[in-house]
Protein backbone atom coordinates (compact mmCIF):
# COMPACT_ATOMS: atom_id res chain seq x y z
CA UNK A 1 0.00 0.00 0.00
CA UNK A 2 3.17 2.05 0.76
CA UNK A 3 4.34 1.68 -2.06
CA UNK A 4 1.63 2.09 -4.46
CA UNK A 5 1.21 5.42 -2.73
CA UNK A 6 4.42 6.62 -2.98
CA UNK A 7 4.53 5.47 -6.70
CA UNK A 8 1.29 7.51 -7.12
CA UNK A 9 2.67 10.79 -5.31
CA UNK A 10 5.74 10.54 -7.43
CA UNK A 11 3.77 10.65 -10.59
CA UNK A 12 1.30 13.60 -9.89
CA UNK A 13 4.77 15.31 -9.13
CA UNK A 14 5.98 14.53 -12.22
CA UNK A 15 3.16 15.38 -13.71
CA UNK A 16 3.21 18.98 -11.97
CA UNK A 17 7.07 19.49 -12.86
CA UNK A 18 6.22 18.94 -16.62
CA UNK A 19 2.93 21.65 -16.43
CA UNK A 20 5.08 24.27 -14.69
CA UNK A 21 7.92 23.81 -17.19
CA UNK A 22 5.46 23.80 -20.20
CA UNK A 23 4.04 27.23 -18.38
CA UNK A 24 7.21 28.71 -18.59
CA UNK A 25 8.76 27.60 -21.82
CA UNK A 26 5.05 29.00 -24.10
CA UNK A 27 5.50 32.46 -21.79
CA UNK A 28 9.24 32.50 -23.33
CA UNK A 29 8.11 31.49 -26.35
CA UNK A 30 5.08 34.56 -26.04
CA UNK A 31 7.80 36.87 -24.57
CA UNK A 32 10.54 36.42 -27.78
CA UNK A 33 7.25 36.67 -30.14
CA UNK A 34 6.33 40.44 -28.48
CA UNK A 35 9.89 41.19 -28.95
CA UNK A 36 9.70 40.11 -32.38
CA UNK A 37 6.58 41.76 -33.76
CA UNK A 38 7.88 45.20 -32.08
CA UNK A 39 11.30 44.90 -33.80
CA UNK A 40 10.07 43.74 -37.17
CA UNK A 41 6.59 45.51 -37.65
CA UNK A 42 4.22 43.65 -39.58
CA UNK A 43 5.94 40.91 -40.17
CA UNK A 44 5.84 38.96 -36.84
CA UNK A 45 1.36 39.06 -37.66
CA UNK A 46 1.79 38.02 -41.02
CA UNK A 47 4.20 34.88 -39.84
CA UNK A 48 2.18 31.42 -39.99
CA UNK A 49 1.84 29.76 -36.57
CA UNK A 50 5.24 27.67 -35.38
CA UNK A 51 4.94 23.94 -35.23
CA UNK A 52 6.10 22.55 -32.01
CA UNK A 53 9.41 21.38 -33.75
CA UNK A 54 9.79 24.83 -34.78
CA UNK A 55 9.69 26.04 -31.75
CA UNK A 56 11.75 24.27 -29.67
CA UNK A 57 14.34 24.88 -32.22
CA UNK A 58 17.49 26.41 -30.53
CA UNK A 59 17.66 30.19 -31.05
CA UNK A 60 21.26 32.18 -32.01
CA UNK A 61 22.12 35.01 -29.35
CA UNK A 62 24.55 37.50 -30.49
CA UNK A 63 27.53 37.81 -28.31
CA UNK A 64 27.80 41.51 -26.37
CA UNK A 65 29.70 43.96 -28.09
CA UNK A 66 32.97 43.93 -26.17
CA UNK A 67 36.29 46.69 -25.88
CA UNK A 68 38.71 45.79 -28.86
CA UNK A 69 42.60 47.21 -29.25
CA UNK A 70 42.56 47.36 -33.31
CA UNK A 71 45.59 49.35 -35.45
CA UNK A 72 44.98 52.15 -37.73
CA UNK A 73 46.32 53.14 -40.73
CA UNK A 74 49.41 54.77 -38.76
CA UNK A 75 50.30 51.82 -36.89
CA UNK A 76 48.48 53.02 -33.84
CA UNK A 77 47.10 51.02 -31.47
CA UNK A 78 43.61 52.01 -30.59
CA UNK A 79 41.25 50.53 -28.05
CA UNK A 80 37.80 50.93 -29.42
CA UNK A 81 34.78 51.23 -26.74
CA UNK A 82 32.51 48.19 -26.68
CA UNK A 83 29.76 50.44 -27.69
CA UNK A 84 30.44 54.32 -28.26
CA UNK A 85 28.06 56.31 -27.61
CA UNK A 86 29.78 59.64 -28.71
CA UNK A 87 31.03 59.41 -31.85
CA UNK A 88 33.47 62.59 -33.83
CA UNK A 89 34.23 61.45 -37.49
CA UNK A 90 34.68 64.84 -38.94
CA UNK A 91 33.85 64.83 -43.11
CA UNK A 92 32.62 61.03 -42.53
CA UNK A 93 29.35 62.30 -41.49
CA UNK A 94 27.54 60.22 -44.45
CA UNK A 95 28.99 56.96 -42.78
CA UNK A 96 27.38 57.87 -39.64
CA UNK A 97 23.94 58.55 -40.73
CA UNK A 98 24.27 55.52 -43.13
CA UNK A 99 25.18 53.12 -40.17
CA UNK A 100 22.54 54.69 -38.34
CA UNK A 101 24.88 56.89 -35.59
CA UNK A 102 24.64 60.37 -34.98
CA UNK A 103 27.58 62.18 -34.30
CA UNK A 104 28.21 64.55 -31.55
CA UNK A 105 29.07 67.55 -34.42
CA UNK A 106 29.02 67.91 -37.61
CA UNK A 107 32.29 68.93 -40.36
CA UNK A 108 31.86 72.87 -41.13
CA UNK A 109 34.23 75.56 -42.96
CA UNK A 110 33.43 79.60 -42.86
CA UNK A 111 30.80 78.57 -45.79
CA UNK A 112 29.07 76.22 -44.03
CA UNK A 113 28.62 72.19 -43.80
CA UNK A 114 27.44 69.39 -45.92
CA UNK A 115 24.24 70.51 -47.02
CA UNK A 116 23.08 67.69 -48.50
CA UNK A 117 23.04 66.04 -44.66
CA UNK A 118 20.93 69.05 -43.46
CA UNK A 119 17.67 66.95 -42.52
CA UNK A 120 19.50 64.03 -40.94
CA UNK A 121 22.00 66.53 -39.10
CA UNK A 122 19.74 69.43 -38.37
CA UNK A 123 20.29 69.38 -34.19
CA UNK A 124 23.73 68.46 -34.52
CA UNK A 125 26.06 70.93 -33.71
CA UNK A 126 28.80 71.71 -35.87
CA UNK A 127 32.79 72.00 -35.67
CA UNK A 128 35.53 73.56 -37.44
CA UNK A 129 37.60 70.95 -40.16
CA UNK A 130 40.40 71.46 -38.35
CA UNK A 131 39.44 69.98 -35.60
CA UNK A 132 40.35 73.24 -32.48
CA UNK A 133 41.24 71.02 -29.15
CA UNK A 134 39.11 73.02 -26.99
CA UNK A 135 36.24 71.72 -29.50
CA UNK A 136 36.77 68.44 -29.50
CA UNK A 137 37.08 68.58 -25.46
CA UNK A 138 33.77 70.51 -25.45
CA UNK A 139 32.18 67.77 -27.10
CA UNK A 140 33.05 64.95 -24.98
CA UNK A 141 33.53 61.85 -27.67
CA UNK A 142 34.67 58.64 -26.33
CA UNK A 143 35.81 57.58 -29.54
CA UNK A 144 36.95 59.90 -32.47
CA UNK A 145 37.45 58.71 -36.27
CA UNK A 146 39.94 60.82 -38.25
CA UNK A 147 39.79 60.61 -42.15
CA UNK A 148 43.49 61.27 -43.50
CA UNK A 149 47.05 60.92 -42.08
CA UNK A 150 47.88 64.50 -43.10
CA UNK A 151 44.88 65.99 -40.90
CA UNK A 152 46.66 64.68 -37.76
CA UNK A 153 50.42 65.88 -37.95
CA UNK A 154 52.68 68.13 -35.87
CA UNK A 155 51.75 66.29 -32.90
CA UNK A 156 47.91 66.88 -33.24
CA UNK A 157 47.20 62.71 -33.21
CA UNK A 158 48.43 62.22 -29.57
CA UNK A 159 46.45 65.59 -28.24
CA UNK A 160 43.12 64.12 -29.97
CA UNK A 161 43.93 60.83 -28.09
CA UNK A 162 43.97 62.41 -24.99
CA UNK A 163 40.70 63.42 -25.23
CA UNK A 164 39.47 60.02 -26.65
CA UNK A 165 40.90 56.96 -28.34
CA UNK A 166 41.40 58.49 -31.80
CA UNK A 167 41.36 56.11 -34.90
CA UNK A 168 43.06 57.24 -38.42
CA UNK A 169 41.00 55.63 -41.49
CA UNK A 170 44.16 56.94 -43.94
CA UNK A 171 43.47 57.78 -47.12
CA UNK A 172 44.48 54.58 -48.80
CA UNK A 173 40.91 53.56 -47.72
CA UNK A 174 38.90 56.57 -47.61
CA UNK A 175 39.37 57.28 -51.45
CA UNK A 176 37.13 54.45 -51.80
CA UNK A 177 33.90 55.08 -49.74
CA UNK A 178 32.61 51.21 -49.91
CA UNK A 179 35.77 50.40 -48.06
CA UNK A 180 35.64 53.18 -45.53
CA UNK A 181 31.66 52.26 -44.74
CA UNK A 182 32.77 48.69 -44.13
CA UNK A 183 35.99 49.36 -41.77
CA UNK A 184 33.55 52.44 -39.90
CA UNK A 185 31.15 49.52 -39.59
CA UNK A 186 33.66 47.35 -38.76
CA UNK A 187 34.25 50.00 -35.59
CA UNK A 188 31.42 50.47 -34.38
CA UNK A 189 29.90 47.25 -34.17
CA UNK A 190 27.53 47.90 -37.46
CA UNK A 191 28.88 45.37 -40.17
CA UNK A 192 25.71 44.25 -41.02
CA UNK A 193 24.14 47.86 -41.53
CA UNK A 194 27.20 48.67 -43.84
CA UNK A 195 26.69 45.53 -45.81
CA UNK A 196 23.34 46.32 -46.48
CA UNK A 197 23.97 49.94 -47.32
CA UNK A 198 26.09 48.78 -50.28
CA UNK A 199 24.10 46.01 -51.77
CA UNK A 200 20.82 48.37 -51.50
CA UNK A 201 22.94 51.27 -53.22
CA UNK A 202 24.66 48.71 -55.89
CA UNK A 203 21.30 47.68 -56.61
CA UNK A 204 19.71 51.23 -57.34
CA UNK A 205 23.30 52.12 -59.05
CA UNK A 206 22.50 48.74 -61.61
CA UNK A 207 18.35 49.91 -62.15
CA UNK A 208 19.76 53.18 -62.88
CA UNK A 209 22.70 52.71 -65.19
CA UNK A 210 20.52 50.16 -67.52
CA UNK A 211 17.80 53.21 -67.71
CA UNK A 212 20.48 55.81 -68.31
CA UNK A 213 22.08 53.46 -70.85
CA UNK A 214 18.73 53.47 -72.77
CA UNK A 215 17.82 57.04 -72.68
CA UNK A 216 21.56 57.89 -73.92
CA UNK A 217 23.50 55.23 -75.33
CA UNK A 218 27.02 56.20 -75.58
CA UNK A 219 27.12 59.62 -75.01
CA UNK A 220 29.95 60.77 -73.03
CA UNK A 221 29.92 62.99 -69.57
CA UNK A 222 31.85 65.57 -67.79
CA UNK A 223 31.71 66.90 -64.24
CA UNK A 224 32.48 70.51 -63.64
CA UNK A 225 32.91 72.24 -60.68
CA UNK A 226 32.87 76.10 -60.90
CA UNK A 227 34.15 78.08 -57.70
CA UNK A 228 35.92 81.29 -56.97
CA UNK A 229 35.78 81.93 -61.21
CA UNK A 230 37.81 78.70 -62.07
CA UNK A 231 36.55 75.81 -63.22
CA UNK A 232 37.68 72.09 -61.81
CA UNK A 233 37.22 68.78 -63.60
CA UNK A 234 36.23 65.92 -61.39
CA UNK A 235 38.45 62.62 -61.45
CA UNK A 236 37.00 59.23 -62.27
CA UNK A 237 37.76 57.50 -59.17
CA UNK A 238 36.06 60.24 -56.79
CA UNK A 239 33.39 61.40 -55.39
CA UNK A 240 30.51 62.03 -58.49
CA UNK A 241 33.05 60.86 -60.84
CA UNK A 242 33.26 57.33 -59.46
CA UNK A 243 29.37 57.07 -59.72
CA UNK A 244 29.05 58.42 -63.29
CA UNK A 245 31.94 56.80 -64.35
CA UNK A 246 32.38 53.92 -62.69
CA UNK A 247 29.02 52.55 -60.95
CA UNK A 248 26.64 53.90 -64.16
CA UNK A 249 29.44 52.89 -66.36
CA UNK A 250 28.83 56.80 -68.67
CA UNK A 251 31.48 57.38 -70.64
CA UNK A 252 34.19 59.60 -70.20
CA UNK A 253 35.10 63.06 -72.14
CA UNK A 254 38.34 63.99 -73.70
CA UNK A 255 39.56 66.14 -70.54
CA UNK A 256 39.07 63.78 -68.14
CA UNK A 257 41.41 60.99 -69.69
CA UNK A 258 43.90 63.29 -71.40
CA UNK A 259 44.61 64.31 -67.30
CA UNK A 260 48.65 62.56 -66.02
CA UNK A 261 47.05 59.71 -63.57
CA UNK A 262 50.50 61.02 -61.69
CA UNK A 263 48.84 64.74 -61.26
CA UNK A 264 45.37 63.20 -60.85
CA UNK A 265 43.26 65.22 -57.77
CA UNK A 266 39.53 64.79 -56.96
CA UNK A 267 38.60 67.52 -59.11
CA UNK A 268 41.47 69.19 -61.28
CA UNK A 269 41.90 72.34 -62.23
CA UNK A 270 41.57 73.21 -65.69
CA UNK A 271 41.35 76.75 -68.00
CA UNK A 272 38.66 78.03 -69.85
CA UNK A 273 40.80 78.19 -72.87
CA UNK A 274 41.64 74.30 -72.05
CA UNK A 275 37.64 74.09 -71.50
CA UNK A 276 37.26 75.23 -74.94
CA UNK A 277 38.67 71.76 -76.46
CA UNK A 278 35.82 69.61 -74.43
CA UNK A 279 34.00 67.50 -76.71
CA UNK A 280 31.49 65.89 -74.00
CA UNK A 281 27.48 65.49 -75.52
CA UNK A 282 26.30 66.49 -71.60
CA UNK A 283 27.87 68.57 -69.04
CA UNK A 284 27.21 68.24 -65.17
CA UNK A 285 27.94 71.83 -63.66
CA UNK A 286 28.39 72.20 -59.59
CA UNK A 287 27.94 75.98 -59.34
CA UNK A 288 29.39 77.58 -56.49
CA UNK A 289 29.48 80.95 -58.79
CA UNK A 290 25.52 81.75 -58.76
CA UNK A 291 26.79 85.70 -59.66
CA UNK A 292 30.63 86.39 -59.44
CA UNK A 293 31.28 83.97 -62.47
CA UNK A 294 28.43 85.23 -64.44
CA UNK A 295 30.28 86.85 -66.71
CA UNK A 296 32.39 83.59 -67.94
CA UNK A 297 29.19 81.38 -68.71
CA UNK A 298 27.93 84.40 -70.55
CA UNK A 299 31.03 84.51 -72.69
CA UNK A 300 32.22 83.37 -75.76
CA UNK A 301 34.35 80.23 -75.14
CA UNK A 302 31.99 78.80 -72.72
CA UNK A 303 29.51 79.57 -75.25
CA UNK A 304 31.29 77.82 -77.33
CA UNK A 305 31.66 74.50 -75.98
CA UNK A 306 29.03 71.78 -78.12
CA UNK A 307 27.61 70.86 -75.04
CA UNK A 308 26.87 73.82 -74.29
CA UNK A 309 25.76 75.23 -77.70
CA UNK A 310 23.50 71.91 -77.80
CA UNK A 311 21.73 72.85 -74.39
CA UNK A 312 22.81 70.37 -72.91
CA UNK A 313 24.22 71.59 -69.36
CA UNK A 314 22.56 70.36 -66.03
CA UNK A 315 23.30 72.99 -63.33
CA UNK A 316 23.44 71.80 -60.01
CA UNK A 317 24.14 74.01 -56.69
CA UNK A 318 26.79 74.03 -54.79
CA UNK A 319 24.62 72.51 -52.00
CA UNK A 320 24.09 69.16 -53.93
CA UNK A 321 25.83 66.13 -52.95
CA UNK A 322 28.29 66.15 -56.40
CA UNK A 323 31.32 67.30 -54.32
CA UNK A 324 30.98 64.47 -51.88
CA UNK A 325 31.52 60.76 -51.25
CA UNK A 326 29.21 57.93 -49.37
CA UNK A 327 26.20 55.66 -49.47
CA UNK A 328 23.65 58.74 -49.10
CA UNK A 329 25.94 61.24 -51.31
CA UNK A 330 26.25 58.96 -54.25
CA UNK A 331 22.26 57.70 -54.19
CA UNK A 332 21.38 61.39 -54.45
CA UNK A 333 23.79 62.21 -57.32
CA UNK A 334 21.97 58.85 -59.16
CA UNK A 335 18.84 60.59 -58.35
CA UNK A 336 19.79 63.89 -60.41
CA UNK A 337 21.74 61.94 -63.13
CA UNK A 338 17.88 60.39 -63.90
CA UNK A 339 16.31 63.26 -63.15
CA UNK A 340 17.78 64.82 -65.80
CA UNK A 341 18.93 62.28 -68.60
CA UNK A 342 16.42 59.63 -68.31
CA UNK A 343 12.75 61.44 -69.74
Amino acid sequence: MFSMNNKRSGSMKLALIGCMAMTLFLSACGNGNNEKAANSGTEATAAPTATAEATAAPTETTAPATEKTVTDAMGHKVTVPANPQRVLASYMEDYLVTLGVTPVAQWSVTNGTQEYLIAELKDVPTISYDLPLEAVTSFAPDFHIVQSESSVQNGLYDQLNKIAPTYVLGDKISKDWRKSLLKIGELLNKSTEAEQAIADYDLKAADAKAKISSSIGDDSVAILWLVSKNFFIVDETRSSGAVLYGDLGLKQPNLVTDIPAASRATWNPITLEKLAELTADHIFLVNSDKTEASDILNGAIWKGIPAVKAGKVHELSADSSWLYSGAIANSKTIDDVLSFLVK
